[in-house]
């Protein structure tokens, strides 16, 4: 039997996957939830061996709780299941350890299979979203150490050069706090850097953003 969690702030949704999910033999939906925080505690507790995971949910985010199920090293197959398939959203979670990436928009079979494919360690992705990872990839795929960042990565490294606050980048970007955290903390990660102050400068120096309009921010 797979154990799944359904996590989305949405009751309709909620509803509309369990309904769907009931209908497999070899499923069992323990629980549901409209929220991050109260996903990685029910997480604890449950041990599903699938999460539906929405991205964009009040309180903690489907990014932040990606980065805190990696952090713990927790065992969980998390499938994301969202209404916005942007292309450094879905490079960003299947980096942050997410088994499949679905809109909400997938067909119900390909949903089914991704649950059966996750529990046994595999992936899933529709078309539209496969399609936007390969052109992530190939955008990515340069050289030097900007190479190693998403491109949502290299937004937030810019607003950090422009002096932005994390309210200020989370606003500007249209992302939660503890998101812009997570991406903050990735960022230093991969570029090997101290902290903020570090990661504005090296921002400077690759010309992120031009020090004159930097110089102008800090007046």
């Amino acid at each position: 039997m797979i154990r799944i969690l359904v996590v989305d702030d949405h009751e309709v949704v909620r509803q509309g996957l369990r309904f769907v999910l009931d209908q497999e033999p070899d499923f069992e939906v323990v629980g549901e939830c409209a929220d991050g925080k109260t996903a990685l505690t029910r997480i604890s507790a449950l041990r599903p061996d699938v999460v539906l995971l929405d991205m964009v949910m009040p309180g903690l985010d489907g990014m932040a709780v990606l980065h805190a199920l990696r952090e713990r090293a927790d065992p969980t197959a998390v499938i994301v299941l969202t209404s916005f398939p942007a292309e450094d959203r879905a490079m960003d979670a299947v980096r942050a350890g997410a088994a499949s990436y679905l809109s909400k928009t997938t067909a119900v079979d390909t949903v089914v299979a991704a649950v059966r494919a996750a529990a046994s360690g595999g992936s899933v992705l529709d078309p539209d979203v496969a399609a936007m990872l390969v052109r992530s990839v190939r955008a990515n795929d340069g050289t030097g150490p900007l190479a190693r960042l998403s491109a949502r990565e290299r937004d937030v490294l810019a607003a950090l050069s422009r002096g932005r606050s994390n309210r200020e980048i989370a606003r500007a970007l249209s992302l939660g706090e503890q998101t812009v955290k997570s991406y903050v903390s990735s960022i230093l990660a991969k570029l090997d850097l101290q902290d903020r102050t570090q990661a504005a400068i090296f921002g400077l120096q690759q010309g992120l953003v031009p020090l004159g309009e930097a110089l102008r921010n800090e007046e």
